[in-house]
């Protein structure tokens, strides 16, 4: 360990750490572009200037070590001036895109000139035009040569994040420019992070170019329900002007630093899927009579189907639950169907339905809550919905509940159609509207991810909270919040008020859950019992 003092502060910290780790650590602020806790050290930017005592000139705070003693200063007249000139190289050849560039809000040029500024500057105005000026390079990234500082991030990301080697810098002196590979297009399944950690606008995301200020941004923490792995993100939406884009609440997922999960990054293919939160949505509450369809309220819903279930024989009706649902949902389901209905068909794996994965962060499982699923349900090795299929193909189910699931996408479109006829009575409760919803007796719209709380399991038994980000659509209602209504009408009492209510019970049921707190899974997730 070594003992320093930071701007009068003394602070212990690991020996041969770099100073801006050391400043990091006492949270004190100081500029830096190149520098990235992800990345290897360049230290070609120079902003993170600092003055050192005993030391004749500032040094950068990236790529110089902590040693026993050492007194630095971040704020001192000498570290402010080498960062005040720094910066005035670094804008010497800067475009004034500030008022059409969609980094405008969020960039770091921006912020340090208001900080660190050298408002008198000696340059004039004849800046070096660069080759490109807003270009696509691939499926999802935009280009503009003549804004980038240089900084090498993304050529670093590329190097040793994905591997796949797509930036290069080329030319020399002011002439230098920033491109992609000749030839080449930036198409791997992380491109997107290449805009995240661009400190200024040169690299920007297509979808979200021009669509929105981010000052009119609200931010809240989530979980990416894309995949097994359950990379933390942050949901972004917009907050005050309704009126902007009605039908598009959600404008863009950004990942969110967890180390013992995603680090700070998340895959395109996650990134691009939160559409689904305001497309194609369930809305209305469906009821058909001899093929006819018509409009119910949810009080009328709720008693029509406590009324089935209050005379179904235990075996004739099957529940196909899903691990997109949270475990405070699935924990409901079991006490509900498993537990009090002693319903002896209950499911959640959809074979076949698994995706590509790598060796970084894309598992192929594309649910959230497999863990969670499996552990709460414990159905001991019969999760499997085919035999349940196969029944219904059969005729030997009077009743089916479907949540979430596409029976077409999973078994075809001849087998949805078979069970269509076989089975009398098909109540889907879902988001999205897909085949299967089409041709159900009863449709009831759920809520997404991003509108309700409640707690995923990734594959690794990490227990991690979802919060809702935006009000769920008009006549939605989130599925914890249906169950514990259907229980009432069935006469089963069950004292849970809302999602961490449910959770204090399920932690009390199920051994794997009893050390957690729903309010103390905080950024990092809790990680069940695993004995």
């Amino acid at each position: 360990m070594a003992n320093i003092t930071i701007d009068g502060k003394q602070v212990t910290v690991k020996d041969g750490i770099t100073i801006i780790e050391a400043i990091d650590q006492v949270k004190t602020e100081l500029p830096r572009y190149c520098y990235h806790p992800g990345l290897s050290i360049a230290g070609n930017c120079r902003i993170c200037q600092v003055e050192v005592e005993k030391m004749p000139r500032t040094v950068i705070a990236c790529n110089t070590r902590v040693a026993e003693g050492m007194v630095i200063h971040t704020q001192s007249a000498k570290a402010k001036e080498s960062q005040q000139v720094v910066l005035e190289f670094l804008l010497a050849n800067h475009p004034l895109d500030c008022p059409v560039c969609d980094q405008a809000g969020e960039c770091k040029l921006q912020d340090y000139y208001m900080d660190y500024g050298l408002y008198d500057s000696k340059f004039n105005e004849q800046k070096v035009k660069k080759t490109k000026k807003a270009v696509s390079i691939g499926p999802t990234i935009m280009l503009d040569q003549e804004r980038c500082i240089l900084c090498s991030r993304c050529v670093r990301f590329g190097d040793e994040i994905t591997k796949t080697h797509d930036f290069g810098i080329f030319n020399r002196g002011d002439h230098a420019e920033l491109n992609i590979y000749p030839g080449q297009e930036l198409n791997n399944k992380y491109s997107g992070n290449v805009a995240d950690i661009c400190p200024v606008g040169a690299l920007t995301d297509k979808d979200f170019r021009f669509k929105m200020r981010v000052w009119y941004l609200g931010s809240q923490e989530s979980v990416c329900p894309g995949c097994s792995r359950g990379c933390n993100i942050k949901v972004e939406y917009e907050k005050s002007r309704p009126y902007h884009l009605k039908n598009e609440r959600v404008m863009r997922l950004k990942p969110r630093e967890n180390m013992d999960v995603n680090k700070w990054w998340m895959c395109d293919e996650g990134r691009y899927a939160y559409k689904s939160i305001d497309q194609n949505r369930i809305q209305k509450l469906i009821s058909k009579e001899n093929g006819v369809s018509s409009e119910i309220s949810w009080q009328k819903a709720l008693e029509k189907i406590a009324g089935l279930l209050k005379n179904a024989k235990p075996s004739s009706w099957a529940v196909l639950a899903s691990p997109q649902y949270t475990n405070e949902e699935l924990h409901l389901k079991k006490k509900l169907f498993k537990d009090q209905l002693k319903w002896t068909h209950i499911a959640f794996y959809a074979p076949g339905q698994e995706g590509s994965e790598d060796n970084f962060l894309i598992k192929k499982d594309k649910n959230p809550n497999s863990a969670g699923a499996a552990q709460i349900l414990n159905l001991n090795g019969a999760a499997d919905m085919t035999p349940v299929i196969e029944k219904a193909k059969r005729g030997e189910l009077e009743g089916l509940i479907i949540f979430g699931h596409d029976l077409e996408k999973i078994y075809g479109a001849e087998t949805l159609k078979l069970i269509r006829q076989k089975v009398k009575t098909i109540i889907y409760e879902g988001t999205n509207n897909n085949p299967t919803s089409a041709v159900a007796d009863m449709v009831l719209p759920g809520v997404s991810y991003a509108e309700k709380e409640g707690t995923f399991t990734n594959f690794e038994g990490r227990v991690q909270r979802i919060r809702k980000a935006v009000e769920p659509i008009p006549g939605t209602l989130p599925t914890w919040d249906f169950l514990l209504n259907l229980s009432g009408l069935l006469g089963l009492s069950y004292k849970a008020l809302r999602p961490e209510h449910i959770f204090e019970d399920l932690a009390k049921d199920n051994q794997a859950f009893q050390d957690l707190n729903y309010k103390k899974i905080g950024h990092q997730g809790m990680v069940w019992n695993k004995k």
